[in-house]
Formats: structure tokens, sequence, C-alpha cells
């Protein structure tokens, strides 16, 4: 199925794409005859990823720095790759989480995880889709959630709120945008550690009383390689009849636990120690 071909020439922006998940499907995509666009906040990560996918792959990878929280930087993302000629696909994979006692965030923390992983996507799909729409161009957006869009998640509230967020957006895009060509689909990953995502979701503290492989029905965590193909799979025509749809892929992680009760027995002094390393 992944014959090296199966995405050739396709133009595909991922947002978060220096490191993690982003970066690990961006590899896969130029593996699969794909020039990744990677955007970020921070120049060295993306220059790093850029440098290693050339390298390991003879692809060529263009590189944008960008804060998709502010809608005008991402009107100035998507001029820039204008110029270069337009996208057939882009990935939301950027987002921000961390653990915290909800009724203990202020405002400004709320925002802090809403603006990227909830604001952000959504400034990056309309931006994509008025293009495709515009050029009579068919597209695919897919959004990169998690398993709290189906069970919640106690202890990361708003990242919770924003996930569910992008999900209802893929699925009414997928009927409104459906006509013209564009499908919407996402991934609700399960336990894929990253060192971003262990050091906001997985501190010392919480390891200590049970590990996310001992907690899983399958008795490990994922591979990004795992994500990526499923990635590279929605993308392709193999795909075609797809759309509107979330799949999970956390090895039935989420029909046994939200993946938040060992929480629940936390002291004060152990999220105020959690809190002092931020």
């Amino acid at each position: 199925m992944f014959s090296k071909d199966l995405l050739q020439d396709q133009r595909i922006l991922i947002t978060g794409g220096g490191t993690g998940l982003g970066a690990a499907m961006a590899l896969r995509f130029a593996e699969l005859g794909a020039s990744p666009i990677l955007c970020g906040r921070r120049p060295e990560p993306l220059a790093d990823t850029a440098t290693r996918i050339q390298t390991s792959t003879g692809r060529q990878v263009e590189t944008h720095i960008c804060d998709i929280r502010r809608p005008e930087a991402v009107d100035e993302l998507f001029a820039a790759i204008d110029a270069t000629g337009p996208i057939d696909a882009l990935i939301n994979n950027a987002a921000a989480t961390f653990l915290a006692q909800t009724e203990k965030m202020s405002p400004r923390a709320v925002d802090a995880i809403l603006a990227p992983t909830l604001h952000g996507a959504i400034y990056c799909t309309l931006a994509a889709g008025k293009r495709w729409i515009e050029a009579g161009r068919s597209g695919v957006v897919l959004s990169i959630l998690s398993t709290s869009v189906r069970t919640g998640r106690a202890f990361t509230v708003p990242s919770a709120i924003a996930k569910s967020g992008v999900q209802a957006m893929t699925r009414s895009l997928a009927v409104e945008w459906g006509p013209k060509g564009i499908r919407l689909v996402a991934i609700a990953p399960g336990p894929f550690p990253t060192p971003g995502a262990s050091k906001q979701l997985l501190p010392e503290e919480r390891t200590k009383q049970a590990t996310p492989a001992s907690r899983n029905p399958l008795g490990r965590v994922g591979e990004p390689i795992e994500l990526s193909n499923l990635a590279a799979y929605l993308l392709s025509p193999l795909a075609g009849y797809i759309t509107g749809e979330t799949i999970a892929i956390d090895g039935a992680a989420h029909l046994r636990t939200s993946g938040a009760e060992d929480l629940l027995g936390w002291t004060e002094a152990q999220w105020e120690a959690l809190r002092a390393k931020r």
C-alpha cells in the first residue's frame, strides 16, 4: 500500500512540523514522494528537521516561521507559500496542553491552550479551504486530535475542549466542502510519547505510579511510524471515500480509561510541586 509514489509531489503543510509527531509525519510523507512544508514558531527545530529530511530522502522541504495563534500571521504564511505554489493538504498538528486543576487555571492559561489548538487550526483550515475553493482545487485537511474527543479528560480540560471543537469543524466542513472536492479527516492518538508531550503530561511523579504502557491493553505505547502511516493513508487517494471521520489509534486505551483517573488521588502538595516546575 505504501508505494514510494503514494504522495508523489503533494505539497503538504504541517503546523508544528519541526518537532515530535509533526516532524515524524513530515519525514514519512517525504519518503512517499511528498514535498513537506513545515511551519512553527522556532527556527532551529524547523531547520534541523528540514535538513534531516532532505538528507534522508532527497526531497525539498520548505520552512516558514509562523505563530498560528495570530490570524494575520496565518495570512502571511499562506501568502508566502502561494509564491512557490498551492498546497494539496494541510495537517493541523500544532497544539498546546499541560496538566492543571481546572478551577485554578487563569483565563490567560486557558487561552494559551485554546489559541494554537483551536483557533490556529481554524485559521489555517479557512485559509487553505478558501484558496482551494477559489481555484477549483481539491484538498485534504487532516487534524491531529486526541481520544479526549470521545471520553473527555480531567485535568487537561481546555485541550479536550479545543480538540472537540476541531472535531466539530472536521465533521461540519466535511459536509459543506465535500461537494467542492475537499475532504476533512482526523486522527485521535493515544499515548505516543514525545519529549514535548512527556514533559507536560507525564511528569516523573506520575510515571512512578504507572507508565502509559502498563495502562494500555496492548501493553505498549505507539510508535511514530504507526501514526505517520495512518496519516499518509488518509491523505492518499486510497482514502478518497473517507471524510468527516476521526480514527483513534491508541491500542484501545480510551476504551479502558480516559487517561486521567490516576490524577484524582493527587494531593495538593503534588499539584503544587508540579506547578513549581513550570
